[in-house]
């Protein structure tokens, strides 16, 4: 990890539990709930807290061989709020380029 990281997954877990709670008390209100889980995305925090080195040795990790980009997310997140994806609700889409399959 890095200096703040147990806050920063702290933050990941409330938003897993907030939206399993919204799920259900949202049920029957036609509002979906689904959460979306970026891996490491090529951002300016990974250019602060990474050194070139660490990041080429992270993403040697990543099953795709590198980093995602932030549009990536973003299409992720249309779709998720699209028509197209009407009967998806209570997911959590994991869009990581593979990491958390390893």
């Amino acid at each position: 990890g890095f200096p703040g990281y147990s806050v920063y997954a702290a933050s990941k877990a409330t938003l897993h539990a907030f939206a399993r709670g919204w799920l259900n008390e949202l049920r029957g209100r036609n509002i979906r709930v689904n959460v979306l889980h970026p891996g490491p995305i090529a951002t300016p925090m990974q250019d602060q807290v990474l050194t070139p080195e660490a990041k080429q040795m992270f993403e040697s990790l990543i099953p795709r061989g590198s980093m995602g980009d932030p549009a990536e997310i973003a299409a992720a997140a249309l779709f998720l709020a699209s028509d197209e994806s009407s009967f998806v609700n209570g997911v959590e889409l994991a869009v990581d380029g593979g990491f958390s399959a390893i």
